[in-house]
């Protein structure tokens, strides 16, 4: 019998009988009306009926109810939607938006589909068990004749299990595993992209959401909330999935079960707790106590493990839990991020009605206080129209609560610190002493109320930090600056507080030193980098050591500003070390990672083994202790951990005595880093905030100072502009054209930052022409094409023009003091030479456009290369990404010449365009070539730096340094393919001219044959891509 189906786009939506989901609500319409065309007056019956798939259709799915129309509201609309309405059906008046649908032809298949439909929908109306077998029988027959495979197999295994689980759920039937087995059998077969994806896990969710119903077991409320993890985001607002799974029956019901769990400290039980938090955003009813379980949860698995990182979240997830009372808290959240005062004043609105219905004697009437309170204090700090009359009701909300809390209540010490900060904001405004001095009070009895160890000390220190520091301001008293400073100092070292908190609190310290230009400038400095690098070296990955860096984005001028700090002290060693130090941190932590404790074990392995054990005790006794709650037990806690901390420094002493670890667990002293002078001396430049200067590190002796006085940041920030626009004109420009705002910025480069660097170089440390100088930018210095440096001009006597930098001096580049040091010692890991050529003129999708000169560059390489040296060809087909690791793993030379992507935003993602996928800076990092000697990569953009963190150095060719290459030729910024082959083959003839039969080919000869090179092709390569080669390394 044919039909034709129109499919409802829109109207109001129909339970259906069997309380089942829908994927879509069809209306279908018997055709079969005799010979001819069907009269317009005859009345035609529709049925509405619910479909569970989105394709194919099984049968004509379950009747939801029928209706009555005439053919000409049906015809003449071809595939447009249309409006019908109806008289009521199911208690609803109907206005249907229908559009044309295939068509059906019943079968007996469909007819046997049909017929469960409908007995299913009786069971469930009148729960005659009867009507659920006569069900289960027709979906089982469907089953039986659709086999895996076919079409309608997965429809037929649903209608079967669907019928099944509602059985189980009115207690007819008893087996739910074999139910759910079903359930999961379907959801395979619709794996994550197919439409009917999100049905099937959500059927599944039921099933395990009742089984949990009946017999506890917690594995299926887990497995249901991670469903329903994964659900939610493929359920668009709107649609009927989402309103069903969002709802109290849905993920609410599973979040309000998953709450109800004991505490579980597994691996597992922690995952489980985030996945629930994760299904209640913010505003979520269920998000509190989300928050309560898994602080719980982690407060226990610290009590377990003693990770500090537990104890610190559980605090925080606490502290939001807290927060987010119903008063308000979600709006404080919300205003401030967006500031909107209609939410801080709904909030504060909400916190009186809240504050209405606790009265004097209700148990949570003190947090209500507390949150008006916080409210009140915000709107003050941030509404140029409000009142002080908010701030001074907070400070009476602040002590009434203040009031109700017990002396001997855990949390008393937020209330103490509460009511310190708005008593100190009042200071600020009505210069009334008593109120400062009760504030630095109250951060006394918080301090006095917490143990030594309770991370909360932290907050005590910074609250009280800041009382000091607001008298100071007023009263301008000396003591007051010492005492704000010390407890910076004591912020910043709590043991027990995570370490984000304490490097911020570090970075602020920093900032109030140079504001105040406080002695402890140096100190604070040390300090953050030793929190820096200690936070750093917990991650275990690159990838998620540079996130952590990228974190404090605010702070990624410190090792500059540590260094300004240092030469305005006139301390220039001190400057050297805190710039290495804090510059290069992800590069050189994770070499050192590499050595230290590694070399001891081989040296002295008891020491190495008291070490580690003493180490481990001291963290778990500093963990250990900060949840104890009795003082008494906390003060001899304390002294345990003061004993044992002295035991751990007694043996990092003694470890310091041992020969060649003097500076165990230290960062590189001046005498150190020295040793990068080795052949040659460094020239750091150093763009700070504060001053502009280079220190040159000689071969022997002190480093010299070489201030910039006339510099300023925008002078340099404006440079590099201007430098990204003539080399953007430079390339539009015909081969012999001049380039004049080229020249220009490279003789203002040569005036104003290299000439006085010169002039220290040759007249006071006598360097030799025609020496090696490397040199070690810094911040906006590493922008800048510093060796370019020329001041295009006669001399005075105009006898001649006058020498530019490379005239005068052979420049190299390094990253850092310990990159260069620690590649000269690799030196010593000589082997036979091997070249490997690696080219791609037509890379992979996406990865750029064809070019033409790659092909022919390899071959010109090949002719170079000395015929004793064993030779490797990468190209086309070839050069794959695993490919050129491969090369790169097992040669000692290797040229690439390909598409070069510097990737700002994602700097590890920087790469080399291969036939196949890209090869990423982070790919050459993870690949060990402790052989490999030099690389020349004739590839864009290959010696630029990251953006958001200048002072850590994430480029191409700082990447094959890092994994092993000693020397590094890279690229400033595009690369002209037809004119480089003419500084690559200058290069080349010279590095290996004369080479005799049996000498090793030496990389430390690069930088020269570069120089060379540029003035070879002088006359054949505009100056722009002479100057976009530089030299990396030994």
């Amino acid at each position: 019998m044919p039909f034709i189906r129109l499919e409802v786009i829109s109207g109001k939506t129909l339970k259906v009988p069997s309380e089942r989901i829908p994927a879509g609500i069809y209306v279908s319409i018997n055709v079969d009306v005799g010979i001819g065309h069907p009269s317009p007056t005859i009345r035609r019956v529709l049925e509405i009926r619910a479909s569970f798939e989105l394709g194919r259709m099984l049968g004509n799915r379950e009747l939801i109810g029928k209706l009555e129309t005439s053919w000409d509201d049906l015809v003449d609309h071809g595939n447009e939607p249309f409006d019908l309405s109806f008289p009521l059906v199911r208690g609803v008046y109907l206005s249907l938006t229908l559009k044309a649908a295939s068509s059906i032809v019943e079968c007996h298949i469909a007819r046997r589909t049909d017929a469960g439909h409908a007995r299913l929908a009786k069971y469930v109306t009148s729960n005659r068990v009867s009507d659920l077998n006569n069900a289960v029988k027709h979906f089982q027959s469907v089953l039986d004749q659709r086999p895996v495979g076919h079409p309608h197999h997965i429809a037929a295994i649903t209608n079967l299990a669907w019928a099944r689980l509602q059985g189980y759920i009115r207690k007819d039937l008893q087996d739910i595993d074999s139910t759910t087995s079903l359930f999961r059998d379907a959801l395979a077969l619709h794996p994550q992209n197919h439409p009917e994806h999100p049905l099937s896990v959500y059927c599944l969710t039921e099933a395990l959401d009742w089984r949990y119903h009946y017999q506890h077991t917690t594995a299926d409320i887990s497995e249901s909330a991670q469903l329903y993890h994964d659900l939610l985001p493929l359920c668009a607002d709107g649609t009927y999935l989402r309103s069903i799974a969002v709802g109290e029956n849905g993920v609410d019901n599973v979040i309000g079960e998953c709450n109800e769990l004991p505490a579980d400290t597994s691996s597992e039980g922690i995952r489980l707790r985030r996945t629930v938090l994760e299904l209640c955003p913010l505003g979520h009813q269920h998000r509190p106590r989300a928050l309560n379980q898994l602080s719980w949860t982690l407060t226990i698995h610290f009590r377990q493990s003693g990770s500090i990182d537990d104890i610190d979240e559980s605090i925080q997830l606490g502290r939001e839990a807290v927060a987010l009372c119903p008063e308000g808290g979600a709006l404080r959240t919300r205003f401030s991020q967006r500031r909107d005062i209609d939410d801080i004043n709904k909030a504060i609105s909400w916190g009186r009605e809240a504050l209405a219905l606790r009265p004097p004697g209700h148990q949570h009437r003190d947090t209500t206080l507390n949150n008006l309170a916080i409210a009140l204090q915000e709107r003050y700090y941030t509404d140029l129209h409000a009142s002080d009359s908010d701030l001074n009701e907070a400070i009476d909300l602040h002590r009434e609560a203040l009031r109700l809390k017990q002396h001997d209540d855990p949390e008393r010490h937020t209330n103490l610190l509460n009511l310190s900060s708005a008593l100190r904001s009042r200071f600020m405004q009505t210069l009334a002493d008593e109120d400062v001095e009760e504030a630095i009070d109250l951060c006394q009895q918080s301090l006095a109320a917490l143990p030594p160890l309770h991370p909360d000390r932290h907050h005590s220190y910074c609250m009280l930090r800041e009382a000091y520091r607001s008298r100071y301001r007023v009263q301008d008293e000396p003591e007051d600056l010492s005492l704000a400073m010390e407890n910076f100092s004591l912020a910043s070292k709590h043991p027990t507080q995570g370490f984000p908190a304490r490097i911020l609190e570090a970075y602020n310290w920093t900032f109030a030193a140079e504001v105040y230009s406080h002695v402890s400038a140096l100190e604070v400095y040390a300090t953050f980098f030793e929190l820096f690098d200690a936070h750093l070296s917990t991650r275990s990955s690159i990838i998620s050591r540079r996130e952590a860096a990228v974190a404090f984005h605010y702070a990624k001028t410190l090792p500059v500003d540590a260094a300004s700090c240092a030469l305005r002290g006139h301390n220039i060693q001190k400057a050297v070390e805190l710039v290495e130090q804090g510059r290069g941190q992800q590069w050189s932590l994770a070499s050192r990672l590499r050595t230290p404790l590694e070399d001891l074990e081989s040296a002295n392995p008891q020491l190495a083994r008291n070490f580690s054990e003493l180490s481990k005790r001291v963290s778990d006794a500093a963990q250990g202790s900060a949840a104890i709650t009795n003082r008494a037990a906390a003060d001899l806690a304390a002294t345990e951990y003061r004993k044992l901390t002295e035991q751990w420094d007694a043996s990092v002493v003694e470890i310091h005595n041992n020969n060649g670890f003097s500076r165990f667990l230290l960062p590189p002293s001046y005498t150190d880093l020295q040793a990068a002078a080795c052949q040659g001396p460094v020239i750091i430049l150093i763009a700070s905030q504060y001053s502009y200067n280079a220190v040159i590190v000689p071969t022997s002796g002190d480093p010299h100072h070489v201030p910039f006085p006339s510099l300023a940041l925008a002078d340099l920030e404006t440079l590099k502009v201007n430098f990204a626009k003539a080399i953007r004109h430079a390339s539009l420009m015909g081969p012999t054209e001049t380039r004049t705002d080229l020249i220009v910025l490279l003789r203002k480069i040569w005036d104003e930052i290299m000439l006085p660097v010169v002039k220290v170089l040759w007249q006071d440390l006598k360097v030799k022409p025609r020496s090696r100088i490397w040199l070690c930018p810094t911040a906006a210095f590493t922008s800048i094409p510093l060796h370019a440096a020329h001041p295009s001009r006669m001399k005075g006597d105009g006898q001649g023009r006058e020498l530019c930098l490379e005239d005068i001096y052979i420049c190299s580049y390094t990253p850092t003091l310990s990159a260069l040091i620690r590649a000269r010692q690799t030196m010593k890991m000589r082997v036979i030479p091997s070249f490997a050529a690696i080219g791609q003129s037509q890379p992979g999708a996406g990865q750029g456009t064809m070019l033409a000169t790659v092909d022919s560059e390899l071959e010109l390489v090949h002719k170079l290369v000395p015929p004793n040296v064993k030779f490797t060809s990468l190209s086309g087909e070839e050069a794959t990404q695993a490919g050129a690791l491969d090369a790169l793993r097992h040669n000692t030379w290797v040229h690439l010449a390909c598409h070069g992507k510097q990737d700002r935003e994602q700097p590890y993602n920087s790469r080399f365009a291969m036939r196949d996928k890209p090869l990423t800076l982070l790919d050459i990092m993870e690949n060990n070539a402790p052989q490999a000697e030099f690389a020349f990569l004739s590839a864009c953009h290959t010696a630029v730096g990251d953006e958001e963190t200048p002072d850590e150095v994430i480029y191409l060719a700082a990447g094959l340094q890092f994994s092993g290459f000693k020397g590094v030729i890279g690229t400033l910024w595009v690369v002209d393919d037809d004119v480089a082959q003419h500084v690559v083959e200058a290069f080349y003839e010279d590095m290996f001219k004369d080479l005799k039969e049996g000498t090793i080919i030496d990389c430390t000869k690069a930088a020269s044959a570069l120089n060379k090179a540029t003035y070879a092709v002088t006359k054949k390569v505009p100056l722009e891509q002479r100057i976009v080669f530089i030299h990396i390394g030994v």
